[in-house]
């Protein structure tokens, strides 16, 4: 990737995610917020070739927000030194998280197995039946309602659904901020998944994209979740991995 689509790529990433407060300092963006995102309390750099300098004042400022400074550190050569640093302050890493793009139409043509069932809704906010499936059996509730409340703010995002009568069977968020479509929260609780249900959502996501007329869609997914095979089915593709350094 260029330069300039990094740095657009992890401004969207933060816009996204709605942070109460933001920063660039030094060739990084800093989230400035806390509760369980860490996309949205950790800083990220807007470049990786060269890297920005890890400079005492990122972690100056989340001290000055009352925050404990965090890092969301691409694992790629050029940051070596800047893992030295990290670990002789006593930063320790976790949760590997991969970034990944696509392009919106392809998502928008996904037919995975399932394809056919009820039609995803799309909603300006969360509603109860989507807090409900959100927060539901084999998610933890407390961690959950914190994660809706901050993705609640994200400007101009759809909250999508997948409903067959009452009851809601998967759920995700699509963000607008930034340029482009952000695919955040996707959930299904545990005995709907298999069906079909999130590759929906996220032909539902790829296709509210396109008619946005933003030019792609992206998403961060753990490096051990199972779902990184339905987002490479659907057309997404691994740019680079990340570790939060705490």
């Amino acid at each position: 990737m260029e330069a300039a689509d990094i740095a657009r790529l992890e401004r969207a990433t933060v816009a996204g995610v709605a942070p109460r407060g933001v920063e660039e300092a030094d060739g990084w963006i800093l989230a400035l917020d806390a509760g369980p995102m860490g996309r949205a309390c950790s800083a990220a750099p807007l470049s990786h070739d060269p890297p920005p300098p890890l400079t005492p004042a990122l972690a100056d400022a989340y001290a000055a927000a009352g925050l404990a400074p965090a890092f969301r550190l691409p694992d790629l050569p050029v940051f070596s030194a800047a893992r030295d640093l990290l670990r002789e302050g006593g930063f320790r890493p976790g949760e590997p998280t991969w970034v990944m793009t696509a392009d919106p139409l392809a998502v928008a043509g996904y037919a995975g197995p399932g394809a056919g069932g009820s039609e995803p809704v799309l909603l300006e906010a969360p509603d109860a039946a989507w807090t409900e499936a959100f927060c539901g059996p084999g998610f933890d509730a407390r961690e959950g309602a914190q994660r809706v409340a901050q993705l609640a703010r994200s400007p101009g995002a759809v909250f999508g659904a997948v409903r067959e009568g009452e009851r809601t069977l998967a759920v995700g968020v699509l963000s607008r901020a930034g340029g482009l479509g952000g695919v955040h929260g996707m959930r299904t609780p545990p005995d709907q998944r298999g069906r079909g249900h999130a590759g929906s959502l996220l032909a539902a996501f790829g296709r509210q994209t396109a008619d946005w007329g933003l030019p792609g869609i992206f998403l961060q997914v753990e490096a051990g979740n199972p779902a990184r095979r339905l987002y490479r089915a659907a057309g997404f593709r691994e740019l680079w991995r990340y570790w939060y350094w705490r």
